[in-house]
């Protein structure tokens, strides 16, 4: 087969394969009808295109004058329609004015009947600036007093709170500082064992020398650092007797009460013998949110430490005077003992306490209902004049000058009523 596939080229005698003669033969033909095929094809797409494009702007131009011609139509039904609503609306509106006329007709007959009825309202409302002029000045005269009262004790309040509040921090800042003119070594020493000694340290002598300012008949016995005991003894003197009684008093300064400091004083103060005994703390004990007795000791804050001092002291005093009034009786002291420590003594004490604090809410209570009582009479007023001068111009409105002016109603007559109030006001 391959002898026969192949000749030998007659001028030169080389072998030629007759199957790849063929094969580029047929390869050449193939290649050259293909391409045909796709350059009439290219054609007939590059043809189909154009109809594509000339179909698309046919299409547009077709739909533009559509739009146009819709627009057009639109607008013509758009006037036909405004046209129709408008003039619905003149034959309601004409129809509306007739009715109104009618309803106005028939108010202006019922308001000048009560034109008669105004005419007599005029005195009354004379009478009602009047009352109101009076009521005014009396209550603004009266909410001034107390206003005046009022703004004094509440001075006075907040300045003697925030003096209370400033002692201790003055205090403390005081005693800081003469500390600090001491040796940096002793200082640093004093700041590892921690300022619980300080502070109270600072109370301390806050409490002797309130006593000492406020009692200055009594003696105040501090007792020394280091010594068993506790801060001070204050021993109630006065012009006529001497050691009438003895208060001892207990500072502490922590974050939490410990019962036992109760136990501790209890023994202090049999040691020392004193009458009375007195714990001042900032933080109370558990069940105690004010100044109160436990255990036959007397607990408070250093707020309320000044006024239990001075209602104890002149206790201890009246008790003294009693005594020497019945000097052969032999059970004074247990007497005087068992009165301090008695429910009947605490409440004494609270109810003074409780006195000022119910006085102190009592007065707020009248302040507040005193200007409620004037803002609502004056509305009641305002709402009267107010709705007076509405059916006036109402009337004058409809009725014009047939109706007689009423000079209390008129706008000069007004603006000068307002300028005199404003100039009582600013007086």
């Amino acid at each position: 087969m391959a002898e026969q596939s192949s000749i030998q080229c007659p001028n030169c005698g080389t072998p030629i394969d007759v199957n790849d003669v063929l094969k580029h033969q047929l390869e050449d033909s193939i290649r050259k009808e293909f391409q045909q095929k796709a350059t009439i094809q290219n054609r007939e797409l590059e043809l189909k295109n154009e109809q594509l494009d000339k179909a698309k702007a046919e299409f547009e131009a077709k739909k533009k004058q559509e739009n146009e011609l819709f627009a057009e139509r639109l607008e013509r039904e758009k006037k036909t329609a405004e046209k129709e609503i408008s003039e619905k609306l003149k034959a309601k509106l004409e129809e509306e004015n007739k009715d109104r006329l009618l309803l106005m007709e028939k108010e202006l007959s019922e308001k000048s009947e009560k034109i008669r009825e105004l005419n007599k309202m005029e005195g009354e409302i004379a009478k009602l600036q009047r009352e109101k002029l009076e009521m005014k000045d009396a209550i603004q005269a009266e909410a001034e007093k107390q206003l005046n009262t009022q703004l004094a004790l509440e001075r006075e309040k907040i300045r003697k709170q925030e003096d209370d509040k400033n002692e201790l921090k003055f205090k403390e800042l005081q005693k800081q500082l003469e500390e600090q003119k001491k040796l940096t070594e002793e200082m640093k020493r004093k700041q590892e064992q921690g300022s619980m000694q300080l502070q109270g340290e600072v109370m301390e002598l806050a409490i002797e020398e309130w006593l000492a300012n406020n009692f200055p008949l009594d003696s105040i016995d501090e007792v020394k650092k280091g010594a068993n005991g506790a801060d001070c003894l204050q021993i109630v003197n006065t012009r006529e007797h001497q050691n009438c009684g003895s208060i001892y008093y207990e500072s502490k300064r922590t974050k939490a009460f410990q019962p036992s400091w109760i136990e501790k004083f209890k023994n202090d103060i049999r040691t020392k013998r004193a009458n009375i005994g007195v714990l001042v703390t900032e933080v109370m004990p558990n069940g105690m949110e004010r100044m109160g007795m436990r255990d036959g000791i007397w607990i408070c804050t250093y707020e309320e430490f000044k006024g239990l001092s001075a209602v104890l002291r002149q206790s201890l005093i009246q008790i003294n005077q009693a005594v020497q009034a019945q000097e052969n009786k032999g059970d004074k002291m247990s007497m005087l003992y068992d009165f301090l420590t008695s429910n009947e003594f605490r409440l004494q004490i609270e109810g003074i306490v409780e006195g000022f604090t119910q006085m102190q809410s009592d007065l707020d209570s009248e302040k507040r209902a005193m200007q409620r009582i004037w803002k609502q009479r004056e509305k009641q007023i305002e709402k009267v004049v107010h709705n007076t001068l509405g059916m006036y111009g109402s009337i004058r409105g409809i009725a014009g000058n047939a109706v007689q002016s009423v000079r209390a109603l008129e706008l000069d007559f007004i603006e000068g009523n307002d300028e005199e109030e404003e100039t009582k006001e600013l007086e």
